[in-house]
């Protein structure tokens, strides 16, 4: 199942033209509100320098890259926990994200209105916040009160779950993220149906106008918005959404000197897919081959059992050994017949743990 990462936002923050961006879509976008009514779904490549050199070594027929599901959701508002705006679909459509993006507008333009009428950063984060916030705690507090009439009739799961309820509403009464309420992994686990809006991992991305490029905290907006995201203890990176949008149809050599202009050594758009990827918790494995070199997304802590089951449930079933060279490796002695050569290949079992950047191929018998 592809991870699905939620971008939201206020209306006119940027985050459609983000999303366009990013997809070679058409995600309505536009100088008025709620151009958005409906929530848009994109897939990505994952950027990633290490299948080049792979391929340069292994000259397979194709490259396959990761792949990220970015969905643009309709505008958030203030009270869309109550359903103003387009609130409940809205806030249904995040729930089912593995994490968040929120994109806060930090630029000034007469002619994009602004549905709170003046432009603040931080404001504008707290709002969203508020609206999560609010959401979760009519789904903490009705879990609540059920089990907590089971609990006083003995019900030890009951108790249990009480007790960790009790914990995430509290921090929520606080105005806190249920991410930020420390958890056991019986806990963690015991939640993860409720699927909580605050417990998702999330990025912040400010949109700057292209002149902040050089310089984001000479923007006040952005400047503001870095301290809160400090001290909410959430990553933040800048960017400026309009002109990703203009880079992202240019011809390669168009786009090289346009970036040079920017004062850009990549594009926004490479550094901002990197990053929400980073907040999912996984890592990279590599199969690499005359047919194809293909990039493949695990949990962090999988073992090679499931890294194989990534590539087909059959070979996990049928899982025999796995034959591991480190990405290093593979690059420093060019290939797997050097690698084995040199005694850098390792045969390993059920119980590995795979590491970032492995080069493996998997043995099976069904």
């Amino acid at each position: 199942m592809p991870v699905k990462c939620g971008i939201v936002g206020l209306p006119g923050a940027g985050k459609s033209v983000l999303f366009n961006a990013m997809t070679k879509g058409d995600a309505a976008s536009g100088n008025f509100l709620f151009c958005t009514t409906s929530a848009t779904t994109g897939t990505v490549s994952v950027p990633d320098a290490r299948l080049g050199k792979l391929a340069e070594i292994a000259k397979p027929q194709k490259i396959i890259h990761a792949t990220q599901e970015f969905v643009d959701i309709p505008g958030l508002v203030r009270g869309s926990s109550k359903g103003e705006g387009l609130g409940n679909s809205f806030l249904a459509d995040v729930r089912d994200m593995n994490s968040i993006v929120q994109v806060v507008r930090c630029f000034e333009n007469p002619d994009v209105p602004h549905v709170e009428a003046t432009l603040d950063s931080v404001r504008d984060l707290g709002i969203i916040d508020v609206e999560l916030v609010i959401k979760d705690m009519e789904v903490v507090e009705k879990s609540l009160e059920r089990h907590q009439k089971t609990a006083r009739s003995g019900n030890k799961e009951s108790q249990a779950m009480v007790s960790t309820l009790e914990k995430i509403l509290a921090a929520l009464n606080e105005g806190k993220w249920a991410s930020s309420v420390e958890l056991d992994a019986q806990e963690q686990f015991s939640l993860k149906s409720y699927c909580l809006l605050t417990q998702k991992p999330m990025l912040l991305v400010g949109n700057i106008d292209e002149r902040d490029i050089p310089n984001p905290t000479g923007n006040p907006h952005y400047a503001a918005l870095e301290a809160a995201a400090a001290e909410r203890g959430v990553p933040l990176m800048p960017i400026c959404a309009r002109l990703e949008a203009d880079l992202a149809v240019m011809e390669p050599d168009e786009q090289a000197v346009f970036m040079e202009e920017a004062g850009l050594t990549e594009p926004g758009l490479t550094r901002f897919i990197r990053a929400s990827f980073a907040l999912l918790n996984l890592q990279t494995f590599f199969t690499a081959g005359p047919k194809e070199v293909r990039a493949w997304t695990i949990p962090i802590g999988a073992t090679a059992p499931q890294a194989a089951g990534a590539i087909h449930s059959d070979f996990e079933r049928g899982f025999i050994r796995a034959r591991v060279i480190s990405f290093d490796d593979y690059v420093a002695f060019k290939g797997e017949n050097g690698a084995k050569e040199a005694g850098k290949q390792r045969q390993e079992g059920k119980g590995y743990v795979v590491k970032d950047s492995d080069v493996i191929e998997f043995l099976f018998n069904v």
